[in-house]
């Protein structure tokens, strides 16, 4: 058979030919990607910006205040039942205000008398607000808990030390923000600053689980109380000043 030199370099043209195509999308797919992403980070960067940022001071005045109030962080099941019996902790109760998610434990949805009260008044005004529930997402743990916890969770705060989650004395819920619209979030913000600045309350925002993390000192039953008192007090009645002036002065002078 005799080889012809023009038949096989024609062939090897389309053969070339044929693969640039496939070497173009593979070039342009690559690109893509790596815009993409970059436009996500962008965009965690740019709207990730929280009033309450988690960080290690926070941690430390949640644990200042545990020492303070002497809690323990309780170890396990059969200490969480003994606090539950004694009602040093007292149930979540959801109402038509406020809801519990209903993946977390029942034998969790327990927490400190005044973190109760703080989610009883903030599920209120909420409601009142937006005519929505806001829902618990996480309450009291055991330190048993929160190991398993921390072996997916690589945010979650440790079980000992002096940055120990505050879950594990009953006084912190998590409040989910996920779902909310962005004048919601703003809204449980400005309701939380003044409550913070007097040192009843320490949120967090946290990123990865979006929800508001929030303890509560046991000072928000004085304040709450304090709050109802004024409230219930009766105003003092003003006399009209314009009676007397319009007194008639033959009436105002003594008879002789």
């Amino acid at each position: 058979m005799e080889f012809k030199p023009k038949s096989a370099l024609f062939a090897l043209a389309l053969l070339i030919a044929s693969c640039i195509p496939a070497f173009a999308l593979h070039g342009t797919t690559t690109r893509h990607v790596h815009r993409t992403s970059v436009r996500r980070s962008r965009f965690r960067r740019i709207y990730w910006n929280p009033l309450f940022r988690p960080s290690r001071d926070s941690l430390l005045r949640q644990n200042l205040e545990v020492d303070r109030l002497e809690l323990p962080r309780i170890q396990d099941d059969e200490e969480l039942e003994m606090l539950k019996a004694n009602e040093s902790l007292v149930p979540i109760v959801p109402s038509t205000t406020l809801r519990i998610d209903p993946r977390l434990d029942p034998d969790r949805r327990y927490c400190r008398p005044w973190t109760r009260q703080f989610l009883e008044d903030l599920s209120r005004d909420y409601y009142k607000e937006f005519h929505s529930q806001i829902q618990v997402n996480s309450a009291v743990r055991t330190v048993l808990v929160q190991k398993k916890l921390r072996r997916h969770n690589r945010n979650a705060a440790p079980e000992s030390g002096e940055t120990a989650s505050s879950h594990l004395a009953g006084i912190t819920v998590d409040i989910q923000r996920r779902g909310m619209t962005k004048n919601q979030v703003h809204w449980v913000e400005q309701y939380m600053v003044p409550l913070r600045n007097m040192g009843l309350i320490e949120p967090e925002e946290e990123r990865h689980q979006w929800v508001f993390h929030v303890m509560v000192s046991d000072r928000y039953t004085d304040w709450r109380d304090a709050q109802t008192a004024a409230d219930a007090e009766p105003q003092m009645e003003t006399i009209p000043l314009l009676q007397e002036i319009n007194t008639p002065l033959e009436l105002a002078l003594p008879q002789r």
